[in-house]
C-alpha cells in the first residue's frame, strides 16, 4: 500500500494549509481509496507560522493582553506545543506593522514591548523553549523593549530609565540585566531569519527597512546612529559585536537583540519549522510527497516552504511534487528538483474566481486525482 505526504503551506488569501491538504486527499481518496495519506501544514517562519505549527502539532493557543506598538493595550496570541514544553510566538502579532495605521507609521516611537510580554507570559506558563517568527514589524527599536519587558533596564548617562523605542538607543550608556527574569536562563530559543542584513550600515535594519514603518530620510539617519551607538554599547556590556551577525538587522535590530542579549539562535524560517514537526521522522515509509503554495515562482526557491521540503524528502530519495494557484514557467524551476510542478487553474480563469475558495477546493480536488491518474505512481 503506498503512502502519500502533503505539506502545503496556505494558498494566501483562498485556503488555508489544512484546507488544501483536505482537499487534495479527498481527490486521493477518489482514485486510491486505500491510500495511507499523512498530511502536515507547512509554513516558512513568516506569517501563519504559528498557526501551521499548532494545528499540526495539536497545540492550544493563548490570550494575553499586551501592549501594541505604541503602547497601547491589546489582545495578542501565541501557541503551545509539545505538551506546554515550547511556545510558538509570532511577533506580528504584538508589534506588528498592521497594527498601525499609516498615519501612526513612526519607528523612533514604536517599540517591540508587546512581543516582550508575549515571551514573559510563555516563560511563566512553564515553556523552555521559544519558536519566534520576526517578521511584519512596525519597529526599529533593536529589541530594546522586548527587553525591556524581559527585566532588562537601558539607563542613559546620567542613571536615567530610558524607553524601549528607536529614539532612546542613541542616549543608552548602561545596560543593567540585574532583574531579568530567571527563567531566561534555561530558555532555548530559535528566532526565524530569513535576511542576512546587519545590525547597522548602509545595508542595516534602518536603511533598509524603516521608511517602510514611516521613517523619512532624517529619521534613517538618526535610527542608523542609534543602531551604531548600541552595537558599542553590547560589545561593552558582553563583548558581543551584533555588527558581525548577520540577520541581526531584521525586524529593526530585533534579531540582533535575541542573538546578543539572549543566545538565541537565527535560523532560515523553513528549517525551524521543519525542524519543530519533525519533518524528517513523517517522511519514513513515504512514496511521494505533494507540496505547494500560492504562488509558485523563482521567489519558491529562497527559501519558501515547498522548497525546504523539497530538500528534506530528496535527501530520502522521496520525489515531490508541487502545486500552486498560479505556476511561473523559468528554468530555475525546471532544474530544481521536482517531479512535476503543477498549476491548479485552468489557463484563462480570471483571478476572483480561482481565488475563491469553493473553486480553488475543487481545483486542487481535481488536480489530484489527475496527478494519481497520469503517474505510475
Amino acid at each position: 500500500m503506498k503512502t502519500l505526504l502533503l505539506a502545503f503551506d496556505s494558498f494566501k488569501g483562498s485556503l488555508t494549509s489544512c484546507e488544501v491538504a483536505d482537499a487534495f486527499e479527498e481527490g486521493v481518496r477518489s482514485v486510491l481509496p486505500d491510500c495511507t495519506v499523512k498530511k502536515v501544514c507547512m509554513a516558512d517562519g513568516g506569517e501563519g507560522t504559528a498557526e501551521a505549527l499548532v494545528s499540526s502539532l495539536c497545540g492550544e493557543w493563548v490570550d494575553v493582553e499586551v501592549l501594541d506598538p505604541l503602547m497601547r493595550p491589546i489582545h495578542a496570541r501565541y501557541g503551545v506545543v509539545d505538551d506546554g514544553r515550547t511556545a510558538v510566538i509570532e511577533m506580528a502579532s504584538a508589534s506588528g506593522l498592521t497594527l498601525l495605521t499609516e498615519e501612526e507609521r513612526n519607528p523612533l516611537k514604536t517599540s517591540t514591548y508587546g512581543t516582550g510580554q508575549l515571551i514573559t507570559d510563555a516563560l511563566k506558563r512553564g515553556c523552555r523553549k521559544l519558536l519566534i517568527g520576526i517578521g511584519g514589524s512596525a519597529t526599529n527599536d533593536a529589541g530594546t523593549g522586548m527587553l525591556s519587558a524581559l527585566g532588562f533596564c537601558f539607563l542613559d548617562a546620567e542613571g536615567r530609565p530610558l524607553d524601549g523605542c528607536g529614539e532612546s538607543l542613541e542616549r543608552i550608556a548602561v545596560i543593567d540585566s540585574s532583574h531579568i527574569l530567571p527563567e531566561l536562563e534555561s530558555v532555548d530559543i530559535r528566532v526565524a531569519c530569513d535576511v542576512a542584513n546587519p545590525f547597522c550600515g548602509p545595508q542595516g535594519a534602518a536603511y533598509i527597512f524603516a521608511p517602510q514603518k514611516g521613517a523619512d530620510k532624517q529619521m534613517v539617519e538618526r535610527l542608523d546612529r542609534g543602531m551604531h551607538h548600541f552595537a558599542t554599547i553590547i560589545k561593552q556590556y558582553n563583548k558581543v559585536d551584533v555588527t558581525q551577525t548577520p540577520g541581526a538587522g531584521a525586524a529593526g535590530g530585533l534579531g540582533g537583540a535575541f542573538s546578543a542579549l539572549l543566545g538565541a539562535s537565527l535560523c532560515r524560517g523553513v528549517e525551524l519549522v521543519l525542524d519543530a514537526l519533525r519533518f524528517d521522522e513523517l517522511l519514513k515509509g513515504c512514496d511521494l510527497v505533494v507540496t505547494g503554495e500560492g504562488c509558485i515562482d523563482r521567489q519558491t526557491l529562497m527559501g519558501k516552504a515547498p522548497m525546504g521540503v523539497l530538500k528534506a524528502a530528496t535527501r530520502r530519495g522521496i520525489p515531490v511534487v508541487a502545486i500552486g494557484g498560479s505556476v511561473e514557467h523559468s528554468p530555475e524551476l525546471s532544474q530544481s528538483g521536482f517531479s512535476s510542478i503543477l498549476s491548479i487553474n485552468a489557463d484563462g480563469l480570471p483571478l476572483h474566481l480561482a481565488m475563491r475558495p469553493d473553486v480553488a477546493r475543487e481545483n486542487v480536488k481535481r488536480i489530484a486525482l489527475n496527478l494519481l491518474l497520469n503517474s505510475n505512481w
